[in-house]
């Protein structure tokens, strides 16, 4: 199996890349330096070049609320790109897995969102993104679509690690309490998609690590775990306004993954234990 991994310099690219190394499959990382997916002609001939079994995009605009001043450019990345990474897919044969976000959904409501609840983005960047599952359903057959969310890993900046900078120098700080969602641990999420790719359970998907909480729930389990003493105080989303309106709703329904036979990602708590020791070793914590 030959694998093509976009956005390699980003946190799940990086993880992506090393996981398919560790299980001696062939796999190419590849970033904007190699080629910009705005441009479809050198996105199809790079792709068609390295004739992989299976591509993982998970390249993206993802600067939410600079996208609400440039829509143009998120969506001709996160779209018209996926179109090109797709079309380049569908003429060689090559399965693919785009990965895509909660932001695709309208974040109201209280309930996890299932993989076929209604959609509604909010903002541009969410706008982008379904765009991308719109086009690579209507291109491939052979694809996994995998929505995430909030994010974190060892190569790249996440709340987790701007939690532990302001740490640094503060012994209160003030959290959003009222956007609840779930963490995902890009370790975890790389050694599912591994897992998915050598399968042929296409559709999809809602991968998070499992349980629900806020963004001051978060940050509080991470000082606890870390040992710092800091006092985070929950204040509603009202106190931090953003260009891009956030969904307060991120919950996501995970259930088809063990439907189709495929772990769940372990309990956020537990990844952030693992994600603060491998800050740790990586000299960063």
């Amino acid at each position: 199996m030959k694998v093509l991994v976009t956005g390699v310099t980003g946190q799940l690219g990086h993880d992506c890349v090393n996981e398919f190394l560790s299980r001696g499959v062939e796999v190419q990382g590849v970033s904007s330096k190699d080629f910009s997916l705005t441009d479809g002609a050198a996105t199809e001939k790079y792709i068609k070049d390295y004739q992989p079994d299976v591509v993982i995009h998970c390249a993206a605009y993802t600067a939410v609320d600079k996208a609400e001043e440039e829509p143009e450019l998120c969506q001709a990345i996160n779209a018209e790109g996926t179109r090109h990474v797709a079309q380049a897919c569908a003429e060689i044969g090559a399965k693919m897995v785009y990965i895509s976000t909660d932001y695709v959904f309208p974040g109201d409501g209280e309930e996890p969102y299932a993989v076929d609840a209604p959609k509604g983005p909010q903002n541009a960047y969410g706008r982008s993104k379904l765009a991308g599952e719109e086009a690579v359903q209507e291109l491939l057959t052979k694809y996994f679509i995998v929505r995430i969310s909030w994010v974190f890993g060892i190569h790249g900046k996440n709340f987790i690690r701007t939690m532990l900078n302001l740490a640094k120098s503060h012994k209160e700080l003030t959290v959003v309490s009222d956007q609840i969602g779930s963490p995902t641990y890009t370790r975890d999420l790389a050694v599912l998609l591994a897992d998915m790719v050598h399968t042929e359970r296409y559709g999809v998907y809602h991968a998070t690590n499992e349980g629900f909480c806020s963004w001051a729930e978060l940050a509080a389990e991470v000082f606890r775990q870390a040992g710092r003493e800091v006092t985070v105080t929950p204040v509603d989303s009202s106190a931090y306004p953003t260009k891009a309106v956030r969904p307060k709703n991120s919950r996501m329904d995970t259930g088809k993954l063990t439907e189709n036979g495929f772990k769940l990602l372990p309990r956020w708590q537990d990844a952030v234990g693992r994600y603060l020791i491998e800050l740790q070793n990586e000299a960063i914590l």
